[in-house]
C-alpha cells in the first residue's frame, strides 16, 4: 500500500506543477434573467450561423426558447438526451451534426445534454477516436466547434468545465473525457430557466455544486489561491441560497445566485479536480441510473466524515465562513460543518443511502471507482479498494 500511495502522490504532484503550464481558460460569461436571447448575438461573433442545438425537451419546449431559435437563421435540434447520456446518443449527436452540415452547438439544460454535446464535439474533431479511446486527460486537443453553454440546472457547473462524462450502452462503465479544450466559450447564466424546476431537483443539483467546491477545495497540488476563493464564495452562496431555492423556486434573486455559485464551483474543481466522491458517484450513475447529484449529495458527508483530520482545517474554515460554529477548537467546527451537511440533506429531503445498491455489484463499484480515482485525483486520503467498499457499503440499503 505504501508504493501505490507514494506513486499516486508522485503522479498528482507531477501533473499538479505541470498544469501551471497550461491554458486554463473561463468562458466568456454572459448572465442576467432573459440573457437566453443573446445566444444569436453569439453565435454571429463566432461567424456561425447553423447551431446544432442539444437540448431537454421541457426546454424546447417553452416560450423563452421558441422566442430564441426564432431569430436564428437556421438550426438543428437533437433533443432525445437521457439523463445520463450514453455513447449511443453522442454518436447520433455527431452523425446528424455531420448530416445536416451544423457550425457550432448550443446545449442546453442539466450536465447530461451538455455533456452529451461536448463528447460529441470531440467525436467530430477526433473521428478516428472513440469516446472510450478520449477517456481520461487530454486525449481531445482539437479546438472544437463555436460551444455555447446554458444551464437550466444550478449544479452541474459544465458550463464552465473541462469534462463530458458518458455511460457505455453494454458496460454501463462512464467514461470522463477531461480536457481544456472542451470548455465552452460562451456560458449563458439566465435563471428564469431554472425556475420551474422542481424542489427535489433543485436540491440534488445544488448539492451537487456544494459537491464540487468543497472537493476542489480539499485536494492537493492543484488548487490555487483563485479556486480556493471561488469555492470558498460558492459553499457561502450555496448554504445561504439553497434553501430558498428550493422553497420558493420563483425567487429569481435565490435562482440567480445559485447559478452563480455553481458557475464558481465549476471553475474552481476543472482547476483543482474533484476526488473520492465523484469517483463513486460515478459508479451509481453508471450501474443504477442514480442522478449524479443525488449520489453526490449522499456521498458528500460521508467521504468528508470518513476523511477525519486529513480535512479538518479546510472544513473548519467553511463552518467559520457560513456561520455554521464559530467558536471552538478546529476539531469541533470541522465536524459541525460536516453535520451541517448531513442536516441540510435532511431538511431537503434527500435520503441517506440507495436501496438499489446490489452486494453482487460491489466488487465491480470498487474497481470501478478506484480506477478512476487513482492516480489521477489529488484526494487528501487516497482510498484502496477496502476504503471504497466500505463507503459503498455505509450507503448500501437493504430492500
Amino acid at each position: 500500500m505504501f508504493r501505490k500511495d507514494t506513486y499516486c502522490r508522485a503522479f498528482q504532484f507531477c501533473f499538479g506543477m505541470g498544469a501551471y503550464l497550461l491554458p486554463w481558460r473561463k468562458p466568456e460569461c454572459i448572465s442576467g434573467p432573459g440573457c437566453l436571447g443573446k445566444i444569436p448575438e453569439l453565435l454571429e461573433k463566432c461567424g456561425a450561423s447553423h447551431p446544432m442545438i442539444v437540448a431537454s425537451r421541457r426546454q424546447s419546449a417553452t416560450e423563452a426558447f421558441q422566442t430564441m431559435v426564432s431569430r436564428l437563421p437556421d438550426y438543428c435540434l437533437f433533443s432525445d438526451v437521457p439523463p445520463n447520456p450514453r455513447v449511443s446518443t453522442v454518436e447520433a449527436i455527431a452523425a446528424l451534426y455531420r448530416a445536416e452540415g451544423c457550425d457550432s452547438f448550443i446545449a442546453i439544460g442539466g450536465g447530461s445534454p451538455m455533456d452529451a454535446a461536448k463528447a460529441a464535439a470531440a467525436r467530430l474533431v477526433r473521428p478516428n477516436r472513440t469516446v472510450e479511446q478520449m477517456g481520461g486527460l487530454l486525449k481531445v486537443r482539437r479546438r472544437i466547434p463555436p460551444f455555447v453553454a446554458v444551464p437550466t440546472t444550478a449544479g452541474t457547473g459544465s458550463e464552465t468545465t473541462v469534462a463530458a462524462v458518458v455511460t457505455d450502452d453494454a458496460t454501463h462503465h462512464k467514461y470522463a473525457l477531461g480536457d481544456l479544450c472542451l470548455i465552452p466559450r460562451y456560458a449563458v447564466l439566465d435563471p428564469e430557466l431554472t425556475v420551474s424546476l422542481p424542489a427535489s431537483i433543485t436540491a440534488q443539483t445544488g448539492m451537487d455544486a456544494l459537491t464540487h467546491a468543497i472537493e476542489a477545495y480539499v485536494g492537493r497540488w492543484l488548487p490555487t489561491a483563485e479556486t480556493n476563493r471561488l469555492a470558498e464564495e460558492a459553499v457561502v452562496t450555496i448554504f445561504r441560497y439553497l434553501p430558498e431555492a428550493c422553497r420558493c423556486g420563483e425567487n429569481l434573486a435565490a435562482r440567480e445566485q445559485m447559478l452563480k455559485a455553481s458557475y464558481q464551483a465549476g471553475y474552481a474543481f476543472t482547476r483543482a479536480s474533484v476526488g473520492n466522491i465523484h469517483a463513486i458517484a460515478h459508479t451509481l450513475g453508471g450501474l443504477y441510473d442514480v442522478p449524479h447529484g443525488l449520489a453526490n449529495a449522499v456521498l458528500l458527508p460521508v467521504v468528508l466524515e470518513d476523511y477525519g483530520e486529513a480535512i479538518a482545517p479546510q472544513m473548519a474554515r467553511l463552518a467559520e465562513l457560513t456561520g455554521v460554529c464559530t467558536q471552538g477548537s478546529q476539531e469541533e467546527k470541522a465536524r459541525a460543518f460536516v453535520e451541517a451537511i448531513y442536516d441540510m440533506n435532511r431538511r431537503l429531503g434527500i435520503p441517506d443511502g440507495f436501496d438499489c445498491i446490489r452486494s453482487e455489484d460491489i466488487p465491480r463499484m470498487v474497481n470501478w471507482a478506484e480506477a478512476e480515482a487513482n492516480p489521477a485525483y489529488p484526494v487528501p486520503v487516497i482510498y484502496d479498494k477496502r476504503r471504497f467498499a466500505r463507503i459503498i457499503q455505509r450507503v448500501q440499503r437493504s430492500v
